[in-house]
């Protein structure tokens, strides 16, 4: 079988780095292991410009349709799917704002918000094309959305699949567990084609057959989450009690689903015709672990990323927390990181007049070097909590993460979105731009060790 590749939701080609092993940014000019048919990118907020789109397009080239034409920086909704090239192997990381771990599960829409609709996009591209093989990711809240129906969207997603014919393994992976620089947890999941011989090869190492007893099957389906499956092997777990692993039975029709189905997924697990097997794992690594250290600049930093000293503190370093229920701190002193990521105390009024304090404690102010970097968002780079503030390695200031750091921290090649091509032109990305990509990526690293997996699979189809 041909590593042949669709990528959707491409950003700015997260899984065609990590699938092809690009390690520098010479590297996206050599010949690739896994032939990418097509990609879809395009970002509805941005109307005028498509950064991301450009910046894979800078490296990679473009890939035209069965028409000849060039739709991949067109809505994916708008896409005639049977216009795509064939191919064997469907990535990508699919919207996932509407579960963004920047906002509460409560506030999350799930599939009926307005990005989580693109899922049946991918839907239609399963039905039309029919892919043997599909590896996503998303964020782990996708496991519990939405907040009034926990798990009711995942069912949806895997009862698509069960209607399509396909076998689902997922995984809730968190790329410091495994020795990466990025404390950033996603779930991964990836699909097979029933009459696939990988499939048949994992049902036969599990001794799984449909008509054995619960505990029987369940055992098996530990035996393919623990040691045997496509997870497991990439990404090795501690053994676990057979008898702990949870089932349910999808509702038939997607619309029973969306109307009744509530399950508690656990991090791990595997759909087969209809019947969800879920279990909690926990990593097993004893490997190097890579810091937010090991990937800084030690050289000299450009001026743009430090932070003024008046915006550091508004009182004595060694304060950590602000009070304003007494009364209030100025514009000026809000405006300095000391209070954005310190403990605060404020006066809040709700509409109907009642009044009630607000509190939130504090983060550290200074990321640690000893550490995996936090999770980056796309907010990285602006005045957020969640923003990362350094030590500069040699001048020993305090600044902001680097357009390259940021990079890195997500395995991507230093430099990667630095350069886009724009109307055949080669023009910079903006630095705020650039860090906003690497907050919508996943981390390159992981699918590095899949693509191992994945290549034996696929040549032995």
């Amino acid at each position: 079988m041909k590593k042949t590749v669709c990528e959707l939701f491409a950003g700015v080609g997260g899984f065609r780095c990590g699938l092809n092993n690009i390690t520098t940014t010479e590297d996206t000019k050599k010949p690739e292991k896994w032939e990418t048919v097509w990609f879809s990118q395009w970002e509805p907020a941005e109307k005028n410009t498509q950064y991301a789109h450009d910046c894979y397009v800078y490296h990679f080239g473009t890939c035209l349709d069965k028409n000849g034409s060039d739709t991949t920086n067109v809505n994916i909704e708008e896409v005639d799917k049977a216009t795509i090239p064939d191919f064997n192997l469907l990535v990508g990381g699919f919207p996932c704002q509407d579960y963004s771990v920047a906002s509460s599960l409560a506030t999350s829409k799930g599939l009926e918000g307005k990005k989580g609709v693109l899922w049946w996009s991918i839907r239609d591209i399963l039905e039309e094309k029919k892919p043997p093989f599909v590896l996503l990711e998303n964020v782990d809240r996708l496991l519990k959305s939405p907040a009034k129906q926990r798990g009711r969207d995942f069912g949806i997603i895997l009862a698509c699949f069960r209607d399509e014919g396909y076998t689902v393994e997922w995984r809730v992976i968190n790329a410091a567990e495994y020795g990466y620089q990025q404390r950033r947890r996603r779930i991964f999941i990836f699909a097979y084609k029933d009459d696939t011989r990988y499939e048949a090869n994992l049902v036969s190492a599990v001794n799984y057959n449909e008509a054995d007893t619960v505990e029987l099957r369940k055992d098996s389906m530990a035996k393919l989450i623990l040691g045997e499956g496509f997870f497991a092997k990439t990404f090795p777990v501690l053994d676990a009690d057979a008898t702990m692993v949870k089932e349910s039975v999808l509702p038939k029709g997607i619309g029973d689903v969306s109307e009744q189905f509530v399950f508690a997924f656990e991090n791990a697990g595997i759909m087969k015709n209809g019947v969800v097997y879920t279990l909690k794992t926990i990593p097993k690594y004893k490997g190097k672990q890579i810091t937010l250290g090991d990937i800084m600049d030690e050289g000299d930093v450009d001026k743009k990323y430090f932070i003024p000293e008046e915006r550091l503190y508004y009182t004595n370093p060694n304060v950590t927390h602000s009070d304003e229920t007494k009364e209030p701190l100025t514009k000026k002193q809000r405006q300095t990181w000391q209070y954005i990521k310190g403990a605060k105390k404020l006066l809040r009024k709700a509409s109907t007049g009642y009044e009630y304090v607000f509190s939130e404690g504090p983060i550290p102010m200074l990321d640690a070097y000893d550490k995996p970097a936090r999770t980056m968002l796309t907010s990285e780079g602006g005045f957020s909590r969640t923003t990362h503030i350094v030590k500069d390695k040699k001048t020993g200031k305090v600044r902001l993460l680097t357009a390259e750091e940021t990079e890195r921290i997500q395995g991507f090649p230093a430099g990667h979105t630095k350069y886009c091509l724009v109307n055949g032109q080669t023009v910079e990305m903006p630095v705020n731009k650039r860090r906003f990509m690497m907050g919508n990526a996943l981390v390159v690293d992981l699918i590095k060790d899949m693509e191992k997996v994945l290549s034996n699979i696929i040549v032995n189809e």
